[in-house]
């Protein structure tokens, strides 16, 4: 009876779970297995049809179930290549030859100083004294950085990685943009959430629903960065006022790849920094006042308080905001396609110099229609985020409490 029980107990959990299973399996186990698989083939807009009887397109692609229609393509229907990663050797480029693999190492070398400062920070502050000051330690690690690069030529390394392939080139300036967008959006977020902190500041309230507003209007961002392509167009508002004030004839910012790379990092903030702001503030609310009463008694001063006070303690608030608006970051979209379409272009048949990992992807699959490369390219992306997702589980700690 009790083991008739306990059966009915196991298959009453299976019965409730089960749709949420099928569900997964469905949206996204088989998604993961096709958009695999079809990273191996030669699929596109000449061969959007399967060969049916080659390798497991009968099994996968819903095309030879029967269900749908096939389209028609120009070429032969598609197949697995040959050589099989041959998609993803299109889009590595050379970056496995001797001299971008040297050059990769002498990067890495560069910028190793920077891993070991962070390292060495992390062993003082877990002592009870710290003998180095923290300031100390990262500029150490920058002049040993700027030797280093200066010795091996850090910028001759650099363009030779550039010029490995389409992978690189888009990921690398993907990175530069989060790098950019992510301290500066904090630092914007920080200096407002401080602000708005203050309980002696007359009309807190709305300048905290003002300053929310571009959070709201981030679900339409696409629209709002017309009005942002508008202001920087040759004719704009900011070549206006500079002709108006100044006389001065203003550039045409959005052919030039550092002025438009720049105009999608200042747009992107702007939609941003009201999600950093509201994490950062909530954890300033949670500091006790008699923290900083006690400051003031031991004579510290705005910026011991800020660093020796207020920063730590809403650091374990503020490292998951920053984790999330990193990956986002990673992600965007919608601000690079409506101000500059991922342009300008830098080369003949070379990714443009706003043109992002999405914003690659999408032009892979819906204006070229390399639906191998495309896949291939959201593979190795996959990979990427995955790794970066678990260290930055690992950094923020997000999810020990589940497990003790």
């Amino acid at each position: 009876m009790a083991g008739w029980s306990g059966r009915r107990t196991s298959l009453t959990i299976v019965l409730f779970l089960l749709p949420t299973i099928v569900a997964i399996l469905i949206f996204n186990v088989y998604p993961l297995i096709l958009n695999t698989y079809t990273s191996f083939t030669n699929r596109n807009q000449f061969r959007p049809n399967p060969d049916c009887a080659n390798g497991l397109n009968g099994v996968l692609d819903p095309l030879c179930w029967g269900v749908f229609k096939a389209p028609q393509g120009l070429g032969s229907p598609y197949r697995l290549q040959s050589p099989i990663l041959k998609n993803y050797s299109i889009l590595m480029g050379t970056l496995f030859t001797p001299a971008s693999l040297l050059a990769l190492l002498k990067i890495i070398i560069i910028l190793a100083p920077l891993v070991v400062a962070s390292q060495v920070n992390k062993r003082l502050d877990r002592g009870l004294t710290r003998s180095i000051p923290s300031g100390a330690v990262w500029l150490l690690a920058i002049i040993a950085l700027v030797i280093l690069g200066a010795a091996l030529n850090f910028f001759a390394a650099l363009n030779i990685l550039m010029s490995t392939g389409d992978f690189l080139i888009v990921v690398a300036r993907t990175l530069l943009f989060v790098m950019l967008r992510v301290p500066l959006t904090f630092v914007l977020a920080l200096t407002l959430a401080l602000i708005l902190n203050d309980k002696t500041l007359k009309g807190n309230t709305f300048f905290r629903a003002v300053l929310f507003l571009p959070w709201g209007a981030s679900s339409v961002a696409i629209l709002i960065s017309l009005v942002w392509q508008f202001i920087f167009r040759e004719q704009g508002v900011i070549n206006q006022l500079l002709a108006a004030l100044f006389h001065i004839k203003g550039p045409v910012w959005l052919n030039n790849p550092i002025a438009a790379f720049g105009v999608i990092v200042v747009a992107d903030i702007y939609f941003s920094f009201p999600f950093f702001m509201v994490a950062i503030l909530g954890a300033l609310q949670s500091i006790p006042a008699d923290t900083y009463e006690a400051a003031d008694v031991e004579g510290a001063n705005y910026w011991d308080k800020l660093f020796g006070i207020t920063l730590p303690l809403i650091r374990p608030a503020i490292l998951p905001a920053t984790v999330l608006t990193s990956i986002t970051a990673f992600q965007m979209f919608g601000t690079a396609y409506a101000i500059t379409q991922g342009g300008p272009q830098t080369g003949a048949a070379t990714p443009g110099a706003t043109e992002f990992v999405m914003l690659y992807a999408y032009r892979q699959i819906f204006q070229l229609q390399n639906y191998g490369i495309a896949t291939a390219f959201a593979v190795i992306i996959f990979i990427f985020l995955f790794g970066v997702t678990l260290w930055s589980l690992r950094l923020t700690h997000i999810t020990r409490g589940v497990y003790e």
